[in-house]
């Protein structure tokens, strides 16, 4: 089976979306228990997992899993990255060193 450069652009979207819930659920943390904004990002956390798995499987409809699942790390890559533009969090060498092995490995297995 042949992945047409949309269905990538597809699936690297949806490990974007995927890496908003790591947002929702820290912005809930950062609020006051069970305070009126906590409840409204978790909230948008459960609405973006709904989206994400509904999204998802509509991918599995067009490509295998092993392909769709190798581009999973992408969503830890994204995760650091809009946790270091919203909350100023560090990009430490071992977090950059990851993200590079994460896309190398998608690179090697995508051409085999």
């Amino acid at each position: 089976m042949c992945v047409k450069p949309l269905d990538i652009v597809a699936l690297v979207g949806i490990n974007m979306l995927y890496a908003c819930v790591g947002i929702c659920t820290k912005k809930a943390a950062l609020q006051s228990p069970m305070s009126w904004w906590y409840w409204l990002w978790f909230a948008g956390a459960v609405a973006v997992i709904g989206i994400y798995a509904m999204l998802w499987q509509q991918v599995l409809k067009r490509i295998e899993l092993g392909t769709a699942y190798m581009f999973k790390g992408t969503s830890l890559i994204f995760t650091m990255l809009i946790a270091a533009l919203l909350f100023g969090e560090a990009i430490t060498v071992p977090n950059i060193i990851g993200s590079v092995i994460i896309i190398v490995g998608i690179v090697f297995l995508a051409r085999s």
